[in-house]
């Protein structure tokens, strides 16, 4: 598996759903075609020519067509976690997986796998559950959260979400980047993925241009940039006043201290969208892709955009992942964290509507 896949690395069977025609997938990427090229930014034309790569190649999935870029058809599976079976349940909802593999990295793992997620309305809350497969079953941690929404004397906020969690090679811990409140992300770190320091705050609305109002939504990859003396690239949701979302973009050399593109790495009107969030970094045959969800509006979909592995590219490839109507995607997916289990690749997500979902996984 890639780098990006590895840093990416579930209990509630349900039966996945048919297979998806290969005529929905291609009319809904024609119609991301069409509103790029509107924009003037239609892709060129990279889309299917890459070759899988080692780890990601789908294995007797019976896939009708490869997504955009070479990467696998990835198909629903089964629930992993649903709020109203969790103990730690302040909302009734929760958003933004992260699997992370810690079987070959920490000395005493309660499971193969940990998956990060928490609910996000007030009081949030950074939750983990552990498995020994990406297809679950997963156990919930019993003294959830991990990281709460007061954590003296760093910060009180009325909330914390959305869990990104890094395996750091070069200190051998785990960084978790956090948002709370919507226009702060911050950093905590661990030796064993449940107790962590914290660290700092990493980004917020006042390093982004002027009536930015959201930062949040922040995942961080180790992904050489050197042009830029960097070897992290961070992606994250900015919001402003127009109230219509997009993806932005930043690199560091050492995932503590930050710089910003001041425009987005993809706007929402490139992709004929209101709003953009979500996004995820992937490798494939020697380029780079960031994967992103949009609103259930505009199809609640899962979109790819080809930016290169120097960022300079913006050809957006059309539908990654095409969500289901019937339950548990309910017409919307979001929020996607790859990673690989025994070879066989997998995708973890929110499944349903916002704030009312659950997290599936899907294979390739």
């Amino acid at each position: 598996m890639t780098q990006h896949d590895h840093d990416a690395q579930h209990d509630d069977p349900q039966a996945a759903p048919g297979a998806r025609q290969p005529s929905r997938r291609v009319f809904l990427r024609g119609t991301v075609a069409g509103a790029a090229a509107t924009a003037g930014l239609i892709a060129t034309g990279a889309a299917g020519s890459a070759a899988a790569a080692p780890g990601l190649a789908g294995e007797g999935t019976g896939a009708v067509a490869a997504a955009p870029g070479g990467f696998p058809d990835y198909r629903y599976v089964k629930t992993l976690l649903t709020p109203s079976r969790l103990k730690y349940n302040p909302t009734g909802e929760i958003i933004f997986p992260c699997v992370r593999g810690v079987y070959d990295k920490l000395a005493n793992p309660l499971g193969r796998y940990y998956l990060y997620y928490g609910p996000h309305d007030a009081p949030g809350g950074i939750c983990l559950a552990y498995g020994n497969s990406l297809e679950g079953p997963f156990t919930e941690y019993r003294a959830n959260p991990i990281v709460s929404n007061n954590w003296q004397p760093h910060y009180k906020v009325s909330h914390v979400a959305s869990p990104h969690v890094l395996w750091n090679e070069d200190v051998e811990e785990l960084w978790l980047y956090f948002h709370g409140e919507n226009g702060t992300t911050r950093l905590a770190r661990s030796k064993d993925g449940i107790t962590f320091t914290y660290d700092k705050v990493v980004l917020t609305t006042a390093m982004m241009p002027a009536g930015s109002s959201e930062t949040s939504y922040a995942r961080v990859f180790r992904h050489d940039l050197p042009s830029r003396g960097a070897r992290y690239v961070m992606l994250f949701m900015l919001n402003n006043q127009s109230n219509h979302r997009d993806i932005a973009w930043g690199w560091s050399k050492d995932g503590r201290d930050w710089a910003f593109d001041q425009q987005p790495l993809v706007r929402h009107s490139d992709v004929g969208s209101n709003n953009v969030g979500g996004p995820h970094l992937l490798s494939r045959n020697g380029s780079t892709y960031v994967v992103y969800n949009t609103g259930k509006e505009n199809g609640g979909n899962l979109l790819i955009t080809e930016v290169g592995n120097d960022f300079t590219r913006r050809d957006h490839l059309g539908v990654f992942y095409d969500s289901g109507a019937a339950a548990p995607e309910n017409g919307r997916s979001a929020s996607p964290s790859f990673g690989t289990d025994r070879g066989v690749p997998y995708m973890v997500y929110e499944a349903g509507e916002r704030l009312q979902g659950s997290i599936a996984v899907a294979r390739g």
